[in-house]
């Protein structure tokens, strides 16, 4: 969501900060701003939309200065607008925030009543009044920002510039991500090392409740009691977080595109030296023992877990809950000691998730998490971190994490059955085989891609689609409805074929397209005879199967997308690229933007 950088440097601020603010455009966001002290001096520059409206302003009206904040904001409180936007100043301070400030009603009600305005809608200006309002009664930059933040519920990651200081910034996180950049004589700060890429390669992350001094020469960091810490400064490789759409138009486009190579590396990372056993990293986990797994996830993610349930259960003989993050952090569920839990985050920064799992750690359960960024704060805090291998993500709408998520969770099905001995060795070695021709069946499947383009030039004119599937298509239904509505803007719904007759059949009629997702396996059958329930009362069917399906049950339909024939293990992984180029080429289609479609954000790090 909102994105925050920083950097007390040797050389101007502003352009440093706008491409570090570029850097985290896939976030979402609705308005940016930059703050910077020159010779003791605070001021800023904010815009609304686009980072090129910020940009265009800063040459018009330059920021000199070689201390400086930045921020996209993505409105929580408070229409988009230059008001609202970050830095919030008040005074002799600047602060820039990610995250919601919850009691912010409660501390503007104070600051009213000691005749201190806001002039805002938003939450973060009461954190830029109150510091002020503490450095009016003497104390120093650092004393009035912790009191500050001893004043704040909620999460937040804060970073704060003051008037007369050019060499110092404090920064603070709670529920919220923040690391710091190390360079020669200079610092930084981002929201994630993708933000600091092109100005160092060490990184230090901030631990839970952490608050840091910087300056260009030094840095102190002190934990939630106060005591100050060490905290490990760790070398990334820029090149693995490079930011490129690699002569794509969208970098949806190019992540749809590398699947292939992705899911390859992250099969290759699973695998031993002779690729005939999955490895996991060093844990203490005793896979023999998990009878029962409780899976939690968001979005996209939350369809993975779902479609995951069906191979644990399947093939490990595993009973498994799976729980949508927002609802579950709330419910308390009772915890046996014996209990597991898989965590499923793009980011590992997802604040619903992360606070369910916090939730499941204070009941001693095994933490598994699977993340796309292994310094994340939901990796931290796992017992057992299970990486995707994929590089960053940007598009928001989420693909190439989407079917590494299921391709790591397939495997660790098939570990733990293996483990426990619940399928012979030849059964493992099929299904091992299996999930290594991914990468070449990905392939297969992105040739079709000129057929889904001239379907998708027809399926922009509608208003509501259907997906339907049975077994693991039915996660997969759901799925490839979310890609649609929230890129192309078209409303859509997932259901499971099965269920079409108990209610969702009302929808049916002429103007409905209702994409059937129906793979020659076990249920195909069934599938068909719910999709002639459909075409019996003029539905209009886009039928995905592979050749023997379509030869089947294709007469009738209104458009086919051909397939190749896949083994039914790794069908929904395959399956779920078709949904993808679907929703990439409607929304071309429509017009829309692919990689940063309206009110969503990439990483949502607020509730």
């Amino acid at each position: 969501m909102c994105g925050i950088v920083g950097v007390l440097g040797k050389h101007e601020a502003a352009p440093l900060l706008v491409e570090a603010l570029k850097r985290l455009e896939y976030r979402g966001y609705d308005s940016a701003g930059i703050a910077t002290v020159n010779d003791g001096k605070l001021d800023r520059r904010r815009a609304i939309g686009k980072l090129v409206n910020l940009s265009d302003l800063l040459v018009h009206n330059p920021l000199a200065g070689k201390s400086g904040i930045g921020h996209t904001r993505w409105a929580t409180h408070g229409a988009p607008s230059v008001k609202n936007a970050h830095p919030h100043q008040a005074g002799d301070v600047t602060v820039v925030h990610n995250g919601i400030i919850e009691n912010f009603m409660e501390l503007r009600a104070e600051l009213n009543n000691n005749k201190i305005k806001c002039e805002t809608d938003t939450d973060t200006e009461v954190v830029a009044l109150l510091a002020k309002y503490y450095l009016s009664q003497g104390l120093s930059p650092a004393e009035s920002v912790k009191k500050t933040i001893s004043r704040l519920s909620g999460a937040f990651a804060l970073a704060f510039l003051f008037d007369g200081e050019d060499d110092l910034m404090l920064v603070a996180r709670r529920g919220s991500p923040l690391a710091i950049g190390h360079g020669d004589g200079e610092v930084y700060i981002g929201s994630d090392a993708i933000a600091m890429a092109h100005l160092t390669s060490k990184i230090t992350y901030l631990d839970e409740g952490d608050f840091a001094q910087l300056s260009r020469k030094n840095i102190q960091i002190e934990d939630r009691n106060g005591t100050i810490v060490n905290r490990e400064e760790k070398n990334i490789d820029v090149s693995s977080i490079a930011i490129d759409k690699a002569g794509y138009k969208h970098f949806m486009a190019k992540e749809i595109a590398e699947q292939p190579l992705t899911l390859a590396k992250t099969i290759k990372n699973y695998l031993d030296e002779d690729a005939e056993q999955i490895r996991l990293p060093k844990n203490d986990i005793k896979l023999a023992n998990i009878d029962c797994l409780t899976m939690v996830a968001c979005g996209t993610a939350f369809y993975a877990a779902l479609t995951a349930k069906y191979w644990f259960e399947k093939i490990a003989r595993i009973k498994v809950e799976v729980d949508v993050a927002s609802e579950f952090r709330y419910r308390e569920p009772p915890v046996t000691k014996e209990t597991t839990a898989i965590f499923v985050s793009q980011s590992g920064e997802t604040a619903d998730t992360l606070a369910a799992l916090r939730y499941m750690s204070s009941q001693n359960a095994k933490i598994i998490s699977v993340v796309n960024v292994p310094e994340s704060s939901i990796a931290r805090e796992s017992d057992l971190v299970l990486p995707l291998y994929v590089g960053p993500e940007i598009g928001v709408a989420s693909t190439k994490a989407f079917t590494a998520q299921l391709t790591v969770l397939a495997l660790l099905a098939l570990k733990i059955a293996k483990t426990k001995n619940v399928i012979t060795e030849a059964q493992y070695c099929i299904y091992l085989e299996e999930l290594k021709v991914i990468p070449e069946l990905i392939n297969q499947t992105l040739s079709i891609e000129s057929n889904i383009q001239k379907i998708a030039a027809e399926l922009v004119s509608s208003q509501d689609v259907i997906f339907l599937g049975r077994g693991a298509m039915y996660p997969l239904a759901m799925e490839g409805a979310l890609k649609l509505k929230e890129i192309s803007y078209i409303h859509a719904e997932g259901y499971p074929s099965g269920e079409l007759k108990h209610g969702p059949i009302a929808l049916i009629d002429k103007n409905v397209p209702v994409v059937v997702i129906a793979p020659m396996d076990s249920l195909f059958d069934k599938s068909v005879s719910n999709m002639q329930e459909v075409m019996a009362r003029s539905g209009k069917i886009l039928l995905i199967s592979c050749l023997k399906g379509l030869d089947k049950a294709s007469q009738g339909t209104w458009a086919t997308i051909v397939m190749p024939t896949i083994p039914e293990f790794i069908a929904p992984i395959i399956y779920a690229v078709p949904m993808q180029l679907l929703a990439y080429h409607t929304a071309l289609a429509k017009g829309t933007d692919a990689d940063q479609p309206r009110n969503l954000a990439k990483s949502v790090t607020v509730e």
